[in-house]
């Protein structure tokens, strides 16, 4: 059972994660049929580290900044459904559609033009969900 601390931090969490999405994370971390209960650990603990102790670090690099940067981590990786988010977030602290382009020629030169295409293919989609939001 998580401390009364413990939950301010999810909260925060999850405040800051919306803030940088645009939409509430909470719906990505309903529990899905078959998982186990320690699930819902594991849900909290990447929240907080993620959106509770790594994102809010503004310091030295700026949302939009750090927004680029995870959106090249995820594609590298291969990682679809969190480059989507990242995405997500690079538009919606600043970063433009040109800059992200400019992003997965730096993938293209460094990791592969197929990974390149992969992770673009879903910035398009991106691209176009943003579009239909203006």
């Amino acid at each position: 059972m998580p401390t009364p601390q413990e939950e301010g931090g999810y909260a925060e969490a999850l405040a800051h994660a919306e803030r940088l999405l645009g939409i509430p994370l909470e719906r990505f971390l309903e529990p899905t049929p078959g998982e186990p209960a320690n699930g819902a650990g594991f849900k909290r603990l990447a929240t907080v580290q993620t959106f509770g102790a790594a994102w809010p670090r503004d310091e030295v690099l700026d949302t939009r900044t750090r927004a680029l940067v995870s959106v090249t981590i995820a594609a590298v990786l291969g990682t679809l459904e969190p480059l989507r988010g990242q995405l997500r977030i690079a538009l919606n602290n600043g970063a433009t559609p040109e800059e992200v382009a400019e992003v997965f020629i730096q993938i293209a030169a460094y990791a592969g033009a197929a990974r390149a295409f992969e992770g673009y293919r879903i910035a398009a989609e991106v691209f176009a969900e943003a579009a239909q939001d203006r």
